[in-house]
C-alpha cells in the first residue's frame, strides 16, 4: 500500500518497548483527529478483534510460560490475519484513517530480533496475513529500556504481562532491534523521544503528521490549518 492508494485511507501505527508510551499517544492523536472531524479508527495489535482479544489473553498471560516461540509467533499472526479482514481493510477501503497500536514491525522485532525466530518465515507470514498493507507513516516512541520497564509496572496492577517479566537483555533487543528498523526504513518511522512530556510528545506527532499529509496530497490536509 504506497502513496497512490492514499484516497482510500491512511494507515498509521505505533511502536515501541514496553512503557515507551505510545499507547497514550496513539490515543491522544485519535481525539485530536476527531475534533478535527477527520473519520478515524483506532485499533490495536494483539486484540483487535473479538477473536484476538482471546489471542491476546494466551500471549500476555504470564502463566503461560510453556508457550514456545513458534507458537508464539503463530499466535500473533493469526491475530494479523483476523485484524486485516475485520478491521484494517474495511476501514482503508472506506477512507478513513487508521490508528494502530503495533503492527507487522513488532512482529518482526520481538519475535525476530528479540525471540531469534526464522526472520524469513516472518516475512513470508506477515506479506500473507496483511494482504500487502502496510503502514504509511510508522511513529517510534523510543526510551531507556529500565525507565520503560517502571512506567510499564507502574500502569499495571495486575502484575507483570509475559512480556514484562522478560530479561532486561530480551527488552533491549527489542529496542536495538526497533531503531534498526528505523534506520533502514527512513521515509516511514519517525522516531520520537519518549522520555519527553506527554504533551511535548502528542505536538511533535501531530508536527510531523501535518507534514506528512500535506506532503501527501491526502483530502483532509487543510484540517490542521489554524
Amino acid at each position: 500500500m504506497g502513496t497512490e492508494t492514499l484516497d482510500q485511507g491512511v494507515f498509521i501505527t505505533f511502536e515501541g518497548i514496553e512503557g515507551c508510551g505510545k499507547t497514550t499517544q496513539v490515543k491522544r492523536l485519535a481525539r485530536r483527529l476527531q475534533q478535527l472531524g477527520i473519520p478515524v479508527v483506532l485499533t490495536l495489535e494483539p486484540g483487535g478483534t473479538p477473536i484476538g482479544r482471546n489471542i491476546r489473553r494466551v500471549l500476555l498471560d504470564s502463566r503461560n510460560r510453556a508457550l514456545t516461540p513458534l507458537a508464539e509467533l503463530m499466535l500473533y499472526e493469526a491475530d494479523r490475519a483476523q485484524h486485516v479482514k475485520e478491521i484494517l481493510l474495511p476501514a482503508l477501503e472506506a477512507g478513513k484513517c487508521v490508528l494502530c497500536d503495533r503492527f507487522s514491525d513488532a512482529t518482526v522485532v520481538y519475535q525476530g530480533v528479540a525471540r531469534g525466530q526464522d526472520r524469513h518465515l516472518i516475512r513470508l507470514l506477515n506479506n500473507a496475513v496483511t494482504r500487502g498493507i502496510r503502514p504509511h507513516l510508522t511513529f517510534l516512541l523510543d526510551c531507556p529500556v529500565r525507565m520503560g520497564l517502571s512506567r510499564a509496572l507502574g500502569r499495571n496492577m495486575n502484575g507483570q504481562d509475559r512480556f514484562e517479566k522478560e530479561a532486561l537483555s530480551f527488552h533491549r533487543r527489542v529496542r536495538n532491534g526497533y531503531l534498526e528498523l528505523a534506520r533502514k526504513n527512513k521515509k516511514r518511522f519517525v522516531v520520537l523521544d519518549a522520555t519527553a512530556s506527554r504533551k511535548e510528545i502528542e505536538e511533535e506527532i501531530l508536527r510531523h503528521l501535518e507534514k506528512f499529509v500535506w506532503r501527501s496530497g491526502i483530502s483532509w490536509a487543510n484540517r490542521f490549518t489554524g
